[in-house]
């Protein structure tokens, strides 16, 4: 069995939430993992900053390089890259987790939020990859993962909320071209993206608050389904966009009663992520 020891993860965000589960899963492992996050303070509604997570991190076994930063500017996604190079010796696996998240109707969509989703989602996610790529190139089995939906042009995801629609579908093209672009490299580009809603702050705020919370699952599952990603073979397992149970499920899991939030909740009581029919 392959594990994440002495492999070097250069993440978005991550100061709570799926991006910390990810990390704190593959730190049990062993692993080394810089974080470029804004987090330098704790957020008055929001838990957790890098310094915080990188606590956690080391705590768990693993390597922490809290870097404050915005995946928005250049020049923090340069120093980023040459800070975990500088620290680690290497970069392993990029993975997009950073995202902003504005459900509005396109009418009440606040311009300012529509270019937020832009740059971080989409801009962010192709800026901090292809930053990387010439490192991962050296790494004995490199993997870069967004946290994004598979393409789905139904008429009921493009219309509920197109702003972020686009941004999240733009993450996801993104990674398949890195990974059309790249896959002589040997470097594998997925998505990943959950079948149920997760408990966390997002989707306490801004999508349902404690209902949706309870018929929701924990990030662990985002996390092993991340981890179950990143230790497969990089040049084989590329341009998909995974679906968390389903990798799972290919991995032997059959039995998800552990993840839900509330203890106890059956299958069929859980929220649906957005995205998927």
């Amino acid at each position: 069995m392959s594990t994440l020891a002495g492999k070097t993860i250069l993440m978005s965000g991550g100061s709570r939430g799926i991006g910390l589960a990810i990390a704190l899963r593959a730190a049990r492992d062993g692993a080394n993992i810089a974080m470029l996050a804004k987090t330098d303070t704790p957020h008055p509604k929001l838990e957790g900053t890098v310094h915080s997570a990188a606590e956690q991190i080391r705590a768990a076994g693993g390597n922490a390089l809290p870097i404050v930063g915005d995946v928005r500017d250049d020049d923090d996604i340069t120093e980023a890259v040459l800070k975990t190079q500088g620290e680690f010796g290497g970069i392993d696996i990029v993975i997009n987790n950073a995202s902003v998240i504005d459900l509005s109707r396109s009418l009440e969509l606040g311009a300012k939020k529509y270019d937020l989703m832009q740059d971080v989602n989409v801009r962010g996610t192709f800026m901090l990859s292809r930053a990387a790529v010439p490192i991962l190139k050296d790494a004995a089995n490199p993997h870069i993962l967004s946290l994004s939906p598979p393409l789905n042009p139904s008429p009921k995801w493009l219309g509920a909320h197109t702003g972020y629609t686009l941004a999240k579908f733009g993450m996801t093209m993104v990674t398949l071209g890195l990974a059309a672009e790249f896959a002589r490299d040997g470097i594998a580009a997925n998505t990943l993206w959950p079948r149920t809603t997760i408990a966390t702050a997002a989707v306490q705020n801004l999508l349902g608050g404690d209902k949706v919370m309870a018929a929701s699952r924990t990030a662990d599952i985002y996390a092993d389904a991340a981890y179950a990603v990143l230790l497969k073979p990089a040049r084989e397992y590329t341009g998909q966009n995974l679906i968390v149970e389903d990798v799972l499920e290919a991995d032997g899991v059959t039995d998800f009663s552990k993840y839900a939030a509330i203890p106890g909740t059956p299958d069929n009581a859980l929220f649906p992520d957005i995205f998927l029919d």
